[in-house]
């Protein structure tokens, strides 16, 4: 089997302040060491001013991208979408001349304060989780990226860590997203 070069991309705002995302994050390091981490919050969590060809040719090198992020008001963190305004550039990403990202896999990897059965229909948010990933999956869809698929764990909300018996379970909750988004990454 071929080597696959894993992009993760971490677009919490302040990882420093997560424990799932946090914990996602270092159970990944930890089984994908070849795997290269993008640390929005470190790199740009200040001025919000992208390093466009620095993150271009990450993205150039990269067979699978992993968008990993905290839902923050139903879409990703205000920081990860301004990366991809700045990185997923016309005549780079799309557009006539834009094939720099054709072929590669995308997966969504989030997750949510709320607990996950609030996101149905006839629940508190009144959309499933699958309603709001339309915006991921255009973009791959106009960058000729396939939507390789997601995982998602929700009740994980950062306010639970001053509980101990909440804190391990948040934790527990994250590293059994890591094993699944592993095992995701690992089948394609």
């Amino acid at each position: 089997m071929a080597k696959k070069n894993i992009l993760i991309v971490s677009g919490h705002t302040n990882l420093g302040e997560s424990v799932a995302n946090q914990t996602i994050l270092e159970n990944l390091q930890k089984d994908l060491p070849e795997a290269e981490f993008d640390y929005l919050d470190q790199l740009y969590g200040k001025d919000f001013q992208i390093d466009i060809e620095r993150e271009q040719a990450k993205l150039v090198q990269a067979d699978i991208i992993v968008l990993q992020f905290p839902i923050f008001w139903y879409a990703m963190p205000s920081l990860m979408s301004r990366w991809m305004e700045e990185a997923f550039q016309h005549g780079f990403s799309h557009g006539r001349t834009g094939d720099k990202l054709k072929g590669k896999k995308l997966i969504a990897s989030f997750t949510s304060g709320a607990p996950e059965e609030l996101y149905h229909k006839d629940a508190a948010m009144g959309y499933e989780i699958e309603d709001f990933l339309p915006p991921i999956k255009a973009a791959c869809g106009l960058c000729s990226m396939e939507f390789a698929g997601f995982v998602y764990t929700g009740g994980v909300s950062y306010q639970s860590r001053t509980n101990p018996e909440a804190l391990a379970a948040t934790k527990e909750k994250a590293s059994k997203h890591a094993e699944r988004l592993i095992t995701l990454i690992e089948n394609l």
